[in-house]
């Protein structure tokens, strides 16, 4: 776990505790010190600083193993909560987490990008305290559906968000909720959920975000890598061979997004006369159900994704590939992304490689949002 931007990695080393604590990976300080590696008085210094924050309890003693009974480490009954954030271009998504990062509640509404940034969050703020109830607020992760300026917590030149650029997104609800507040794209945050879910914090993947239309993220030894300006991993500006002069929101033609996404689909399944077809849900269903042209449609799409991300595993040599979006749940769709990737690729990049449906599904950027949110809890200050 390194640490988030502006934080020490004294931080970060006391984060790690409370998060083996959390998930009950390790219950003692003597368990936590075999399993980081240091020496048992660092160990000390940094639970003390859980406990004095009220985070860490001392819950009775444990079995000896030869010598001095261990105290049994636990969360504190009332060690409060952090708050996820997950805002598509209709709807908005809030998530309730316990410090293990596990999901407890979800409340789901709608809302209208276009409204701008000062009505949407002002929606927003009231459904978060409503969340958060007597529970204590430790920090909000956010996730926006364009390019964010972790930085500033903005959002950088998205295209389809009118009048959020430059917001200072994190800064506006901080002042609302008074607690830490920190921001990201949310297919960094898909990411970032589905890699802690399955690989923990070691390892390298990619997740794509296939839906309506098309994001990814990368992770480099369990944490987001976001580039020099916020940009690595996103695919979905890539020239596709055969996608023809297709206009794209970037500007150009012929990228991912005209011929992978679901709002590809529907535009292509309507060009052939299907004025029945309004969403990827749709499609996806016709599918299903072996209508031929929606069957072929979606395996096109998977092969396009699959041409996408193969220059990619074969430089990046991840672990896994991991797909979420609605997409995802066409088999077809899975099997052609598999297929074009294996065949593109070095033996070597795809020795062991995972390409699969994610596990956390719609949630994925709920999961990312929160383990983002307790990446920035500090603790360095706190008096031990």
């Amino acid at each position: 776990m390194s640490p988030t931007p502006g934080h020490t990695s004294e931080d970060a080393a006391v984060r790690l505790i409370l998060d083996l604590v959390a998930r009950g990976e390790a219950d003692s300080r003597s368990e936590l010190a075999a399993r980081l590696g240091i020496a048992p008085s660092t160990v000390g210094l940094r639970v003390q600083r859980l406990l004095d924050a009220g985070l860490l309890v001392e819950a009775g003693d444990g079995a000896s193993r030869g010598g001095r009974r261990p105290r049994v480490l636990r969360l504190a009954p009332d060690s409060g909560v952090v708050l996820s954030v997950d805002l598509g271009g209709g709807h908005a998504r809030i998530g309730r987490h316990d410090l293990s990062g596990a999901l407890q509640q979800v409340h789901t509404f709608d809302i209208d990008l276009s409204d701008g940034p000062v009505a949407t969050l002002d929606t927003l703020v009231p459904a978060l305290r409503e969340l958060t109830g007597e529970h204590r607020l430790h920090a909000v992760g956010v996730g926006l559906p364009g390019p964010v300026d972790i930085t500033t917590g903005s959002v950088d030149q998205p295209s389809r968000m009118p009048g959020w650029p430059a917001f200072r997104v994190g800064e506006h609800l901080r002042a609302s909720l008074d607690v830490p507040v920190v921001v990201d794209n949310d297919a960094n945050l898909a990411a970032l959920g589905e890699h802690r879910a399955q690989l923990g914090t070691t390892g390298h993947s990619i997740t794509v975000k296939a839906g309506t239309a098309v994001g990814s993220g990368i992770i480099v030894a369990g944490d987001v890598h976001r580039g020099a300006t916020s940009a690595a991993g996103d695919i979905t500006h890539t020239r596709i061979d055969g996608s023809g002069d297709i206009p794209c929101s970037c500007g150009n033609t012929g990228c991912l997004e005209t011929v992978a996404s679901g709002a590809s689909l529907v535009r292509q399944m309507r060009e052939r006369g299907r004025s029945d077809v309004a969403t990827t849900n749709d499609v996806l269903l016709l599918a299903r159900d072996a209508d031929p042209v929606a069957t072929t449609l979606v395996r096109t799409a998977g092969t396009h994704l699959g041409q996408a991300l193969s220059g990619v595993v074969n430089f990046f040599n991840p672990h896994a590939v991991f797909l979420t979006g609605s997409m995802s749940a066409s088999e077809p769709f899975i099997a052609a992304v598999r297929s074009r990737v294996y065949e593109a690729c070095h033996p070597l990049a795809t020795q062991t490689l995972r390409i699969e449906a994610a596990v956390t599904g719609a949630d994925a950027i709920l999961h990312g949002a929160a383990r983002l949110a307790l990446d920035s809890l500090e603790f360095s200050a706190t008096a031990a």
